[in-house]
């Protein structure tokens, strides 16, 4: 006998946000003076980004990682407990990755500010961690499974930051050079302030650099609307009242499918997201996903109520409406 679909682990999913978005308190970056608001990523509704040249990009990508790393790189070669073997500098080499998403590829959710310090964050502390574990074997043997030490670390990064919607590809490298590069073994957990410091250092850069002509970031911490826990009764009311139409059967008359049930969110720019909904007796009517559509205009696009849209989907989505 078949077990049903959803019964089989291959259906199983976990999506941290949909249960923490609504706890995390909305921006305040909008309710900022326009100029610091401006530097960081906020647009006002309304406001068109000027195109630029792809050779624009470039340019200011090259500005922007050359500054980048060399701030990260000096500051902490100035810090002593940054110190390695004889009192070397250490490099961490994963923010040369980390420098060319935060300044040339900025609107990719890999590179939004969640991500590029906290997925850097986990990983280190990952690969300490796996680090610290295995150097309680004697040296010898640590040195022979040093190659697996540095591959669980990796692969733990990964899924740790899988989980929690943290994923920063140079971070993986992170949990490796903490494990396999010596400097890094040496300072121990020392290694997690050094990231945080690099990462902090290089975001500070990247909003100055990346607001110039362009807009950085996207979102500071996800694309979907968050704090409806702090939103109070109405929103909590309008809640109700909706679930209690549709237990039922209210025949007062839902919002057309292409208007919808606006969601703004202050951190996702100029285009707004609205979510269509469907009465309980067109639901019935339809029988079917066939009526279920995306709806895509200029600074506005609607999506079905029932449908989850991942970061990245969201700002497809998003560079669609303003091609317009």
């Amino acid at each position: 006998m078949t077990r049903p679909p959803m019964l089989s682990a291959a259906a199983w999913q976990f999506d941290m946000d949909a249960h923490l978005n609504r706890f995390v308190l909305p921006s305040i970056v909008p309710r900022l003076p326009r100029p610091v608001a401006h530097f960081l990523g906020y647009r006002p509704p309304g406001h068109v980004q000027r195109k630029i040249g792809s050779l624009v990009v470039i340019a200011w990508a090259f500005v922007g990682v050359f500054c980048g790393v060399s701030i990260v790189t000096v500051v902490g070669a100035h810090v002593p407990v940054f110190r390695g073997v004889d009192g070397a500098a250490t490099t961490i080499g994963s923010f040369g990755a980390a420098a060319v998403l935060e300044f040339y590829t900025i609107e990719s959710p890999l590179a939004q500010p969640r991500s590029a310090i906290l997925g850097q964050v986990l990983s280190s502390v990952i690969g300490v961690a796996v680090a610290r574990l295995f150097s309680l074997l004697p040296a010898a043997r640590f040195a022979a499974l040093r190659w697996l030490a540095a591959a669980l670390a990796c692969a733990a990064a990964t899924a740790v930051m899988a989980l929690t919607g943290t994923v920063h590809p140079p971070a993986g490298a992170t949990a490796l050079i903490a494990v396999t590069d010596d400097n890094a073994y040496h300072i121990g957990w020392w290694l997690v302030a050094a990231v945080l410091l690099g990462s902090v250092l290089m975001q500070a850069t990247a909003l100055l650099v990346n607001n110039v002509q362009r807009r950085y970031p996207m979102y500071w911490w996800s694309p979907e609307t968050v704090g409806s826990f702090w939103a109070g009764g109405r929103a909590a009311t309008s809640a109700t009242m909706t679930a209690a139409a549709a237990t039922h059967g209210d025949e007062k008359p839902a919002p057309p499918a292409d208007e919808g049930l606006e969601c703004p969110d202050p951190e996702v720019g100029h285009v707004t997201f609205t979510r269509s909904a469907l009465s309980s007796q067109q639901l019935t009517a339809v029988g079917s996903h066939e009526h279920l559509r995306v709806v895509i205009t200029r600074n506005a696009v609607v999506v079905p109520d029932s449908m989850f849209l991942r970061p990245e989907e969201r700002l497809m989505l998003e560079a669609l409406s303003e091609r317009l």
